[in-house]
């Protein structure tokens, strides 16, 4: 019986990293560049920063609990929390500064696509992950059989 592990291909990866990496870089930029008071770049950096991990650990946390819920449901309060609190600051933040509307479209585009990214990402890693543990474990499994039969 011939098992099919779905893998993603090398142009999706490939397109996946370059788009995380572009995200990344128009960030960088926009924050580097970011007119006006030093604690304003300081705060959206904070809060740039705090976005991407609280979509990383919201991204895992929805995975792990696919099949079953195996986190506690404070577990679940402090990631929906941590993720929704991250993006209300950092909007918060954007929306008080006061620079030009143009530059703040800039960041807030940059900062939503740096989001979005942070899903895809999460979601072909963690694909890759999984096909190389069915991959594993049916190798385990063959070899099991081989060496019994």
């Amino acid at each position: 019986m011939q098992v099919l592990i779905q893998r993603d291909t090398r142009a999706w990866r490939v397109q996946v990293w370059a788009s995380f990496a572009i995200a990344v870089f128009l960030c960088a930029v926009g924050l580097a560049y970011l007119p006006g008071q030093d604690i304003d770049r300081a705060f959206m950096v904070m809060g740039y920063l705090f976005c991407l991990t609280a979509a990383f650990v919201l991204s895992k946390f929805i995975r792990d609990n696919q099949r079953e819920k195996s986190d506690t449901p404070m577990w679940r309060f402090v990631v929906y929390g941590a993720f929704f609190m991250a993006m209300t600051l950092t909007a918060w933040g954007l929306w008080r500064m006061n620079i030009n509307d143009t530059y703040k479209v800039f960041l807030l585009v940059s900062w939503l696509y740096l989001i979005t990214t942070t899903f895809t990402l999460a979601k072909t890693l963690r694909d890759a992950h999984d096909a190389d543990m069915n991959e594993a474990r049916l190798t385990s499994r063959r070899s099991a059989t081989d060496s019994a039969g």
